[in-house]
């Protein structure tokens, strides 16, 4: 370990400028609009969209702003965990992430809102039993058995627990570390270091069920065990790429001179090639694996439907825009160690994020999938149908729901250093190097 260099930790280099206060408030702007439109659009039955449509692509976009929080939050948790050292000079954007989860929850009233107007069944086929039996009584028959579970009050129950649970972390870690900047107690330290264990149980465990309930759920009768630790794999592709775009953005703007070196930008390309390319592939093939060797009729159809008509497509654009690509383009330490090689790799990796998320959530699995004697068959009569890339209102709702996160990420910044200033282990990280 080599001498800390000279940082400069003066205001100029570590706390945003006035023009913070013109980006916070341009994104907060964008960000109602693009909602705001959206969803008048949507309900309107613009661009041909369908009730069920609309809160899909809605759905989509609430995950994609959520996942990228939860992304920061996991980051700001295992960093405490494992005592890192190396991190702390660009910990404070994963903070400034995370706390967009004690407000995001409100994105997800319009959903709650739905089972109290009685139009849940529009999004969840198990909040509607009646409609669900008349229209497939086999997947009704399924979903019968799992109503102690699949029920709206629980669900509901269960909701308020994990937004109530992210919130709660996100407040604990960054008013602790923005009060460690006063004080410089090292008992702060400590404090989370101690509870960063149970908390990483906690994420885990409320990402998992947030998963079954907001996505798996959309098909009653498909289920994965691995479902959970691939929405992990989202969260923290989503977060480290976010994480990593902010970092080299605040380099570029001139910020964080001397305190932010290469060293620091090739780790957080190493987490985002071992989490968002390397693991998320793992995962995903396995879970296919699984289901394929198993081929139970109940399993597969979920992927069926994804390897026919316009989900074919996509599929396979996840495969080499989410793995084979960026895996091949940020193998080498060098692209990781640039600003600029290292910011084109994250949006990319945002983008094909996003793309994953679609995925998964807006395909209709056939209710004749178990009826037909070949794949061929399949392909013949579901080999046309649309994967309705090509409809505005995706691009809309999540450049708004994107917007209102860098708003609320840009507000927790202003004000608070870029840097925790008095960090115990803040040498430690300015002398940082990679062996």
């Amino acid at each position: 370990m080599s001498h800390a260099p000279h940082a400069d930790l003066s205001p100029k280099n570590t706390q945003l400028g006035p023009g913070s206060l013109t980006l916070r408030n341009a994104a907060a702007g964008i960000g109602i609009v693009c909602l705001g439109a959206g969803v008048y659009l949507g309900k309107s039955g613009a661009f041909e969209t369908d009730a069920r449509t609309f809160w899909k692509i809605y759905l989509v976009s609430f995950l994609f702003g959520l996942t990228i929080c939860l992304g920061g939050l996991f980051f700001v948790i295992i960093q405490f965990l494992t005592r890192a050292g190396w991190s702390v000079a660009v910990r404070r954007p994963a903070e400034a992430l995370a706390s967009n989860l004690k407000w995001i929850w409100l994105l997800f009233v319009p959903v709650l809102w739905m089972f109290f107007n009685g139009t849940a069944g529009t999004l969840f086929p198990w909040a509607d039993l009646a409609t669900l039996e008349a229209n497939d009584p086999g997947i009704a028959h399924v979903v019968e058995k799992k109503v102690a579970f699949l029920n709206a009050n629980f669900f509901l129950l269960r909701a308020v627990v994990y937004f109530a649970a992210w919130a709660l972390l996100a407040w604990f870690f960054t008013n602790q570390s923005t009060l460690q900047d006063h004080d410089g107690a090292m008992s702060r330290t400590k404090s989370m270091q101690k509870w960063s264990g149970p908390a990483a149980i906690v994420f885990g465990l409320t990402t998992t069920f947030a998963a079954v309930d907001w996505i798996m759920s959309l098909s009653p009768a498909w289920f994965s065990t691995m479902f959970g630790v691939y929405f992990f794999t989202g969260c923290v592709t989503g977060g480290y790429a976010s994480l990593a775009l902010i970092t080299a953005r605040l380099k570029r703007w001139g910020f964080l001179h001397g305190i932010v070196t290469g060293e620091h930008l090739q780790d957080l390309g190493k987490l985002l090639f071992a989490f968002g390319m390397v693991f998320w592939a793992y995962i995903g093939f396995s879970q296919y694996m699984l289901i394929w060797y198993a081929n139970l009729p109940e399993e597969t159809g979920w992927f069926l439907t994804r390897q026919v008509g316009g989900w074919l497509p996509i599929t396979l654009m996840l495969l080499f825009g989410h793995f084979v690509v960026p895996f091949v383009g940020m193998i080498s330490r060098w692209p990781k160690r640039f600003g600029l090689s290292l910011a084109f790799a994250s949006v990319w990796m945002l983008c094909f994020h996003w793309i994953d998320l679609y995925w998964l959530v807006m395909p209709e699995i056939p209710s004749d999938i178990g009826s037909f004697a070949s794949y061929g068959d399949l392909v013949a009569k579901y080999g046309t149908q649309s994967n309705g890339l090509e409809n505005p209102l995706n691009y809309i709702l999540a450049f708004g729901v994107l917007s209102l996160v860098v708003a609320g990420s840009v507000a927790y910044l202003q004000g608070r250093s870029l840097v925790p200033m008095r960090d115990p282990r803040l040498h430690e990280s300015l002398s940082f190097e990679n062996v």
